[in-house]
């Protein structure tokens, strides 16, 4: 089962910051999540919410905001709200990288950057998986960058699963870890997809998963 580090090591260090993605470097995860999202002035920030107030000293949506004015302010820990690649060359191939975005018309932009870092070599694109709940930017990847793995989002799993991820031509299914069970699981494997399970602190949790046989697990506390 692979642990796969919340927002880089959330529990320990500022979510979604170049400091927490070290720190989950230093604790040897499998993969790294993280978040990304489009500012004011077109580039991808990692930063979950789409309001400032809780991660950040700044106020306001992250979209009415351009990266300089982002730039200035506190993250926690005097860090910085990172850019994608900002945020993909510290973690290079150190890890496997599971990225989220939060937003609409974020396609382009999220596979451009994929392609320079792999044609760089600084990314291997088989340590990668892009996932989201938002449907129509994923078919849009899928366009763009055929290969890329797609993890699909859900809270809780629906009927039509498979149907729209077939369609994708997913790689996993992305759940929430209290909406799981063995037979779920089981469900999603029949099919050929991987299974991982967000976001699972407890060792009394962990353990759960690994017994029935999901496949990495996002925590804040790898």
């Amino acid at each position: 089962m692979l642990t796969i580090g919340h927002r880089g090591a959330a529990g320990y260090e500022p979510e979604n910051t170049l400091l927490s993605f070290r720190k989950a470097i230093d604790l040897k995860v499998d993969m790294i999540e993280f978040d990304v999202q489009l500012c004011k002035s077109g580039e991808a920030v990692v930063i979950h919410d789409y309001i400032l107030n809780r991660t950040t000293n700044g106020h306001g949506f992250v979209a009415d905001k351009t990266l300089v004015e982002l730039l200035k302010l506190d993250a926690g820990k005097e860090q910085a709200i990172p850019t994608l690649q900002e945020s993909l060359e510290v973690i290079g191939n150190k890890a496997s990288v599971n990225i989220e975005f939060k937003c609409r018309s974020i396609a382009a932009e999220l596979c451009r950057t994929l392609n320079y870092f792999t044609e760089k070599g600084i990314l291997h694109l088989k340590n990668i998986v892009v996932s989201s709940f938002i449907l129509d930017e994923l078919l849009i990847i899928r366009e763009l960058l055929p290969s890329v793995k797609i993890g699909l989002l859900f809270e809780e799993l629906p009927e039509e699963f498979d149907a729209v991820a077939s369609q994708l031509q997913a790689f996993s299914i992305n759940l929430n870890f209290n909406f799981l069970s063995k037979d779920i699981v089981d469900r999603i494997h029949a099919k050929g997809y991987k299974v991982y399970a967000y976001t699972v602190n407890k060792q009394s949790d962990k353990e759960r998963m690994e017994t029935w046989g999901v496949d990495g697990i996002f925590t804040d506390f790898p």
